[in-house]
């Protein structure tokens, strides 16, 4: 679809531009200025194709969306369109990565022409994004299980984001996974190869904690005998992850905003300031609005590292994952305890898909050990799991936790409203069996799609086409899609 996205301040504008676009079968969309274009991208990294944008606007300029633009978004083609006088600063701004730049009055057949360039340049950076997604994508999503739309939501937010140069803020409850997502995210980034530096921001006091952060030199206080890089230049070309974020104290907070502004940190005792190249990456389990509402979190700040923002699902949003992490997690731990079981009880499974899981996946990760530490058996069954998940606090055993306090989740199928309890699986097997039939089914057959949704190498992906006889299942259901069947 050819979309435009025109900012322009002036509505007579865009009324122009859209009564030519349209007759030309574009799409136009349109913002009244910098601030609200921004947004419209924040939200869908893929909202247009083109940018046209005013170089003159009240607030935000020209040059300044292009720039915020391309933080989100590298690669997007943005046209600028300028008044005859100010055309140096418009051949200025290409310098700085404008796509184009057209004087006011617009022409209408070079508007045309230029807008045609800019949508097949925008094509072709689509196609080499897709490509490097294909090459890296599986790979970087691996450690991401699972194949239901909520977690296909994350996969494609992480393929879109990845390659963009945008600070994220990646938001959820303990356990949900949010460090995976800031790894994934890296893993998909030019930046893919040089360092991920993760930094838990409540793990030190704020005095420790600016030295981690930005370093210090010799002399600086009493014991630093020698000069201290700090974790943004151990960063410098690759990724900083700050965990944590609402956890950094008001001083510190004022020192990242100028970092993000900037590029530029302050070792303690330095005499100048240092650049550092890098990506940043926040995660959090406060609500950082009430924060800010609260005092207790810079605004500006807040709008600096809310450039895009993602959730981290948890558990309980996505339970139809539940037999391929058990499955992915029981791999992971027989591994690490030297054990040989890779499968549960259907009673076991179905216990666990009762529990509302407030701890999410590292609570389930946890109950797993436990249970395959304390198993006597290969297979491990319900008297393996601790009380609190098997009669939690007591209540009849058909009403989990979860529908008790939601009225969404039930361990017996005779008492749950209709369709809110899925038929079970009679295994852990025949449940990631049922997945990878599905998910293959979604992708017409083909593997390297199907590997990546499942959150699995290509070579983990055959093993398990063998083990449960689908091999030729796949190659019928690729074969079908090639014919258009």
């Amino acid at each position: 679809m050819k979309s435009v996205l025109v900012i322009d301040d002036e509505p007579g504008l865009r009324l122009m531009v859209r009564a030519v676009l349209e007759d030309e079968g574009w799409t136009v969309f349109e913002a009244a200025s910098g601030e609200e274009g921004l947004a419209l991208f924040a939200r869908d990294l893929n909202y247009a194709k083109v940018v046209l944008v005013d170089m003159n606007m009240p607030g935000m300029d020209g040059n300044d969306t292009l720039a915020r633009l391309h933080e989100i978004r590298p690669g997007l083609p943005v046209i600028l369109l300028t008044a005859y006088g100010t055309i140096g600063s418009a051949v200025e701004a290409m310098k700085s990565g404008a796509f184009d730049y057209l004087t006011k009055p617009a022409d209408n057949d070079e508007l045309i022409l230029t807008l045609k360039r800019a949508f097949e340049y925008s094509s072709l950076q689509e196609e080499n994004v897709q490509l490097r997604s294909q090459l890296s994508g599986g790979d970087a999503l691996k450690n991401l299980v699972g194949a239901g739309a909520v977690m296909r939501n994350i996969h494609n937010f992480i393929l879109q984001a990845g390659p963009s140069e945008a600070t994220v803020l990646i938001s959820g409850e303990s356990g949900t996974g949010k460090e995976l997502i800031a790894e994934s995210l890296h893993a998909c980034s030019g930046r893919f190869g040089k360092a991920l530096i993760k930094v838990n921001c409540a793990a030190l006091p704020g005095s420790l904690l600016e030295s981690e952060l930005f370093g210090y030199m010799r002399g600086a206080f009493t014991g630093a005998v020698k000069d201290k890089p700090g974790r943004f230049q151990l960063a410098s070309g690759g990724t900083i992850f700050l965990d944590e974020i609402g956890e950094l104290p008001l001083d510190l907070q004022a020192k990242l905003l100028r970092v993000i502004q900037d590029r530029m940190i302050e070792p303690l005792g330095a005499v100048r300031s240092v650049p550092v190249d890098v990506r940043i990456l926040v995660a959090t389990n406060r609500d950082l609005r009430q924060f800010v509402a609260d005092g207790k979190f810079r605004e500006d700040l807040f709008f600096r590292l809310n450039v895009l923002e993602i959730e981290a699902p948890p558990l309980r949003n996505h339970m139809e994952d539940l037999p391929l992490l058990v499955s992915r997690l029981l791999d992971k731990l027989s591994a690490k305890n030297h054990k040989n079981i890779r499968s549960v009880t259907p009673a076991f499974l179905k216990t666990l898909s009762g529990y509302s899981w407030p701890g999410n996946v590292r609570e389930l990760e946890n109950v797993l050990e436990r249970a395959l530490i304390l198993s006597r058996s290969d297979i491990p069954d319900v008297d393996a799991l601790p009380p609190y998940i098997t009669d939690p606090e007591g209540f009849p055993p058909h009403v989990s936790y979860a529908a008790r306090e939601n009225g969404a989740v039930w361990t017996d199928p005779q008492f749950a409203p209709d369709g809110a309890f899925p038929p079970p699986a009679s295994s852990l097997e025949e449940a990631e069996r049922s997945a990878l039939i599905q998910t293959l089914r979604r992708h017409g057959g083909h593997r390297e799609k199907t590997a990546q949704a499942l959150g699995m190498s290509r070579r983990t992906l055959q093993y398990k086409l063998r083990k449960y006889g689908l091999t030729a299942r796949a190659g019928a259901l690729a074969e079908g899609a090639t014919h258009g069947e």
